[in-house]
């Protein structure tokens, strides 16, 4: 009986052993695949965010791109308002930029203000910025960013009460603060007067008083940038308004003028680049029929200024296409969508030589919540953009 007993204990310490070694493998084998699995997540982010130089090198510019003789095409980047430095000098590397637009964050208490200040944080961080750059031949757009209630508030839909009393603030309190404290001192190569202010735009007088007060003080490239529009076969309203936005005279004041690129091209989530770039011709976004190309190339023959993209962006989100001002039209990331809407437009524009160029929205900071910092795919066609 004993001896049957110990060869029973000892089969059971063998299948224990045995039992014991396959429950050890399979703890081994399960450590390797999460190691496998965490090593694979962290090199898809190391491409998705390698920096050729880790942003330690200026790459050569051999001279400015932004002067008035507009002799070479414009490769800008706008600045997110919480940029960091460090990052912006990394994304001029990485992008191939030769431009920059700084925005200097105006603090606005509500859509009918009349009265703003500077952010004096935000000015002193644009001057060291600036300072940073100086002898890199990185040309420099300033644009006073209007910063409604915290940012919460669009600056399309700012009404001001008192209408002389917001020029005469943004002429005084903004403009010639801007120009006197950075623009002047620095050289900067260009101005944006204003961005954006659908509601106020109608002004046109005013502005063009404003663009004479900007020149008698300052000597470079004055801008102004108007937002996209929509016309469509259904609306004849929308082709007045478009007509009395072409005819503004103040866009005859600037030395080129500035849009806002964010057109509804297509409601089609699944277009190919060929129709998007058939899409800037004809609109099928809301089945609009929008001629886009033609209604921005009407503003050169008129005015007889050069065109420029003062914001192009697209957010990194399924309906780009439909809604490319809206930074999440969906949950759904997808950063080959916002990649083909950047090539649609290089393959529409790049060869037109009324375009003075493009300025990238948006660059700078990349956190999670940008959603319109260009993807690795957007970034490769941005960096070749000219080449």
């Amino acid at each position: 009986m004993s001896r049957v007993m110990s060869i029973l204990n000892s089969n059971s310490k063998r299948r224990f052993k045995r039992m014991f070694k396959r429950k050890k493998v399979m703890f081994y084998k399960k450590i390797s695949i999460i190691i496998i699995i965490i090593f694979s997540l962290e090199l898809l982010y190391f491409f998705n965010n390698y920096d050729i130089n880790n942003g330690k090198t200026m790459f050569y510019i051999k001279e400015k791109a932004l002067t008035k003789e507009f002799n070479t095409k414009i490769k800008s980047g706008n600045l997110s308002t919480d940029y960091e430095i460090d990052q912006v000098i990394k994304d001029i590397n990485y992008m191939k930029l030769n431009t920059i637009n700084i925005p200097i964050v105006i603090n606005i208490e509500s859509l009918n203000s009349s009265d703003m200040n500077i952010d004096k944080y935000s000015l002193k961080k644009a001057e060291n910025l600036i300072n940073t750059l100086q002898g890199t031949n990185v040309s420099i757009i300033l644009e006073p960013y209007p910063w409604i209630k915290d940012g919460s508030l669009s600056e399309t839909k700012w009404k001001p009460q008192n209408i002389e009393a917001f020029f005469y603030n943004w002429k005084y309190k903004v403009l010639e603060r801007i120009i006197t404290t950075i623009g002047n001192p620095y050289n900067i190569d260009a101005i944006n007067v204003a961005s954006n202010l659908v509601c106020i735009e109608m002004y046109e007088n005013q502005w063009c008083y404003v663009i004479k007060f900007v020149r008698d003080m300052y000597k470079g490239c004055v801008t102004y940038r108007t937002n996209w529009w929509c016309t469509s076969d259904e609306d004849e309203e929308s082709y007045v308004n478009y007509q009395k936005k072409l005819n503004n005279k103040l866009f005859g004041e600037v030395d080129f003028i500035s849009i806002a690129a964010y057109f509804e091209l297509t409601d089609n989530n699944m277009s190919t680049v060929k129709d998007i770039v058939d899409s800037l011709s004809l609109s099928t976004a809301h089945n609009r029929n929008q001629n886009i190309k033609q209604q921005i190339y009407n503003f050169n023959k008129k005015w007889h200024k050069p065109i420029f993209f003062g914001e192009l962006g697209f957010p990194k989100r399924i309906g780009a296409y439909s809604h490319p001002h809206n930074p999440k039209p969906s949950i759904i990331f997808n950063g080959s969508q916002q990649a083909n809407g950047f090539k649609a437009y290089n393959k529409a524009f790049k060869d037109e030589d009324w375009l003075l160029g493009f300025s990238v929205f948006a660059i700078g900071e990349k956190f999670l919540d940008k959603t319109y910092y260009p993807s690795r795919k957007s970034i490769k066609v941005i960096r070749n953009w000219y080449d």
